[in-house]
């Protein structure tokens, strides 16, 4: 699926994948849909500021959304793995994470990688959420059932 309103795929995959109660989120970042990141500024002579703290925050705000459009949310995550570009930002990603999710949230699993898709990004994160499916919408009252 791909949702509506956010940043699109850099690729030919789609933001959610259903497997019957189970939501796949494919590797989110702190991209903007108008392809800008958060947390990523650069002063007149090119020199970039990168923010762990806000990129986290970001990333799990986006998440948040595109779980919205699978009917869900954040409490319905049951596992996350979070890809940093250095285990240096771990204390501030760690802080943020902290407060989105405490001891009763998703499994969770962190590594380093070499890098992700754009130097701006410090973090990607990939999750599964469980939303089971809406029940059968009720018969009409008018509607008798079918034999």
């Amino acid at each position: 699926m791909i949702v509506p309103g956010a940043a699109p795929p850099r690729g030919r995959f789609p933001h959610l994948r259903r497997a019957g109660d189970l939501v796949f989120v494919s590797g989110t970042s702190a991209r903007r849909p108008d392809g800008t990141f958060v947390g990523a500024s650069a002063d007149a002579m090119g020199v970039t500021d990168l923010d762990i703290r806000a990129q986290t925050r970001a990333v799990l705000d986006n998440i948040a959304r595109l779980l919205g459009a699978a009917g869900g949310g954040p409490a319905d995550l049951v596992s996350v793995t979070a890809y940093l570009v250095s285990m240096n930002d771990f204390g501030g990603y760690n802080e943020v994470y902290a407060e989105y999710f405490d001891e009763t949230g998703p499994t969770r699993t962190t590594v380093a990688v070499h890098q992700l898709p754009h130097p701006h990004l410090l973090i990607e994160i990939s999750a599964v959420a469980h939303i089971p499916r809406a029940a059968e919408a009720p018969l009409s009252p008018n509607k008798e059932p079918q034999s």
